[in-house]
C-alpha cells in the first residue's frame, strides 16, 4: 500500500481546519468523543481512523471489551444509555443518504442531552466523517505496530 499524497503538504489550511473542528469538539467527554470515531470509521471503514482511536481509547482506559463489541454494540450490554443513543445517533449521521435522522433517534439522543451537547455531538460526528474521507481520498493506511 502506498499513500497517494501528503494532503498536509499540498494544503496546511485544510488541515488547520480540521484541527479547529478538532477543537471545537473538546466540549464532549473524551471517552464518548473516542467512541464516536471509532464507530464512524468503522461504517465508512478507515482503517487509518479505526486503528488511531481505538489506540487513543485504550490510552484513555476504555476496556478493551467495549472497543471489540463497539460494531455490536445493540447486542452487548457494556455501554450506557446515553452511549447507546449517541452510538445509534453517530450510524444516523454517518449514513443520513439512507433515512436522514430519524425522529426516534433524535428523539432518544435528546433525552439525554441538552441542546449545546446535541450541537456538538453532531460537529463530532462530521468531524470523524470529514478524517476518514480524508485518509481514505488520500490512501492513508495504518502502519503496523
Amino acid at each position: 500500500m502506498q499513500v497517494r499524497f501528503n494532503y498536509i503538504e499540498a494544503s496546511p489550511g485544510a488541515f488547520q481546519t480540521m484541527l479547529k473542528m478538532e477543537g471545537f469538539n473538546k466540549t464532549l467527554d473524551a471517552k464518548l468523543y473516542e467512541l464516536i470515531k471509532i464507530r464512524a470509521s468503522q461504517i465508512n471503514g478507515c482503517a487509518f481512523c479505526i486503528n488511531m482511536h481505538t489506540k487513543e481509547a485504550r490510552k484513555m482506559g476504555e476496556t478493551e471489551q467495549r472497543i471489540y463489541l463497539l460494531n455490536a454494540w445493540r447486542e452487548a450490554p457494556f455501554y450506557t444509555d446515553k452511549e447507546r443513543a449517541v452510538l445509534e445517533l453517530t450510524e444516523a449521521v454517518t449514513r443520513i443518504s439512507e433515512q436522514g435522522v430519524p425522529q426516534d433517534i433524535y428523539d432518544n439522543v435528546r433525552a439525554h442531552v441538552d441542546d449545546a451537547e446535541f450541537v456538538a455531538i453532531i460537529m463530532a460526528i462530521n468531524t470523524i466523517n470529514s478524517w476518514n474521507r480524508l485518509a481514505i481520498s488520500t490512501g492513508m493506511f495504518p502502519e503496523q505496530d
